[in-house]
Order: structure tokens, then sequence, then C-alpha cells
């Protein structure tokens, strides 16, 4: 039994979520992934997974082992596709990652364009709202709309959204006049978990270097882009997330942006990919397909919002002044 072998049949364990469906995507037997499991075992000298009859949990030593095993496997399929150069065609599975509503949204469409255009090539999409390791988890390339601390990994840009506060007309015509961040504090409130559940920072105001923080006791709290975005249509509250997130609504007008001019500067958006990776055709082939039509998608998204924020407080100082 070869040991990186071994090592592959338990990371696809543990990205299939079980043996069976490990021995389908491989080809093999149950017997055969098990054989190979209990070789990786024994040469490392410890249990690695807790299996059950129905399921398996990874050990303490098999969380760090499986980290290690994708940092190998992932090289390893570099530097052979590398040293293949230009005779290697993208080919392969491609993982790649996003925030989820970046990924429902913007992303998917480009993957499946993608996979039209190069057929030998499969993709896995994580949608996660969490920070990931790529190089621990075995991620080629993720979306990451965030201000980027890892000068490990190469960063292609992208452009940016800004974190906006938005209600619907319907609610603003029956509840009092937001005129300033603290005005907020009297209002129905939509938190979404990561953008804040009881209070929303501003940047200092004018003539002041001092932070502002507006505290509140939400109405509604919830973890999910899309039900945060329809509460507002419906008229319950005001909410706070990307532009990006609330375009379709923002061209409709069933929501307006509020406090344009308080809000903190934009998020840059980024593709980024681990050093080296982009060596490897089917990661080098994406990014060449994916960059520009990202590109142009948020180009089009901020000059919508620019759009939206121009027209939109004159219309509410009308209406409140009524």
């Amino acid at each position: 039994m070869d040991r990186i072998d071994a090592m592959k049949v338990f990371t696809t364990a543990l990205e299939e979520g079980g043996l069976r469906k490990a021995g389908r995507k491989l080809g093999r037997s149950p017997a055969a992934i098990s054989r190979a499991l209990a070789f990786l075992e024994a040469h490392v000298g410890v249990t690695l997974l807790h299996r059950t009859t129905r399921s398996f949990k990874l050990s303490e030593a098999g969380e760090r082992y499986a980290i290690v095993c994708r940092r190998v496997i992932s090289e390893l399929e570099e530097a052979d596709l590398v040293a293949a150069g230009e005779r290697s065609a993208p080919r392969g599975t491609l993982t790649i990652t996003a925030p989820v509503a970046a990924g429902e949204d913007v992303l998917r469409s480009i993957v499946d364009a993608f996979m039209d255009a190069y057929p030998t090539v499969s993709v896995r999409l994580l949608l996660l709202d969490r920070p990931v390791s790529l190089i621990d988890e075995g991620i080629d390339i993720a979306l990451r709309i965030a201000h980027l601390t890892d000068s490990t990994h190469v960063a292609i840009r992208l452009g940016e959204v800004r974190r906006v506060i938005a209600a619907s007309p319907r609610y603003l015509s029956t509840h009092p006049k937001i005129e300033e961040p603290a005005d907020l504090a009297k209002h129905k409130i939509i938190a979404m978990t990561h953008f804040g559940i009881d209070s929303w920072s501003f940047p200092p105001g004018k003539g002041s270097s001092i932070p502002r923080s507006v505290q509140f006791s939400p109405r509604f709290v919830v973890n999910s882009v899309r039900g945060a975005v329809a509460s507002a249509v419906e008229g319950r509250g005001i909410t706070r997330l990307f532009s990006y997130h609330i375009a379709e609504q923002l061209s409709q007008a069933a929501l307006e942006i509020l406090l344009a001019e308080d809000e903190h500067s934009a998020v840059p958006v980024h593709l980024i990919s681990p050093q080296g990776r982009l060596a490897v055709p089917k990661v080098r082939a994406f990014a060449d397909f994916a960059v520009p039509r990202l590109k142009a998608h948020f180009s089009r998204l901020a000059i919508d919002a620019a759009k939206q924020q121009r027209g939109i407080q004159p219309r509410r100082e009308k209406v409140s002044s009524d």
C-alpha cells in the first residue's frame, strides 16, 4: 500500500463525509477503503478516525494529520502539473470558496460557464460565511470580501463594495426621520450576525477622531442575507448589509440606502490563491476566465449603487417634509 494513496483515501473520506461515499468516489470497495485507513493508522501509530457502523469522527490527532495531508496532496498535484508545463491542459477538481450570498448570486453562474468552457474540470464550490484557511482545507482559489491580512497568498483585486444601511420606502414613510447614525437607536433593527447584533459602528463625525457606535436592541436577528433582505423589503425594519446584497432591491426601489455619507470606506473584493497555485492549469484557467467577468460585475454594481445613493436622499427629504 502506497502512503500517498492512503492519504488520498483519508482526505477523500473527509471530503465526502463517509467511507462508502469515498469508495464510490474513488471506485473502490468498502473493504479497500478500510484497509487504506488501517494502513495509514498503522504507519503513523495513532487512531485517526473513531468509526461506528454509521459514521466516523476525526480524532484530535486525525484533525492535525488531515491538515498536513491536504497540504501534501495539493503540493504534489501542483508539482506534477507545473512539471508538465504548457502540455498540461486544465483538468481535475477545482475547489473554490466564497461567502454564501456572493457565491449564490455572483459566482455560481460564472462557475457554470467555466465548466461549459472546460469540460475536463470539475468544481467543488464551498459557500461559507466563515474564515477559511486555503492551505489547511485544500482550497485552490477563494472570493474574499474583506481587508486582506494574509500576505502569503496571491491576491487579484476585483473591485469593492460598501456596507450600507437600508430600509423600505414603506417603513421610512411611517417612522421617524433618520438624519444621523444616532437616530437608528429609535428604530426597529434587523441585525445580521456578522454585521453587528447589538451595535453598529460608524466613522468619526466631522471635527472628531472618535468612531461613533450606535447601541440597539434588535427587533429581529438572522444569520441569512436573504432573510434580512426579505424582512427589510416587507417594511419590518432597518438592516445593514453589503451593497451587492441589495442591488436588485435598489434597482426596483424596494429598498433605499440611508446615511450613505456616514458609512465606512468601501471593502475590497479579491480572488486569492495560495502562493504557486496559479501555476496549476485548472486554477490559472479559472482565474483568467473569472477575473474579467467579476471585475465587470462589481464595477457595474458600484455604478448602480452610486446612482441610487444620489437619487435616494432628495426623495427621502421630500417625503419627510410633507
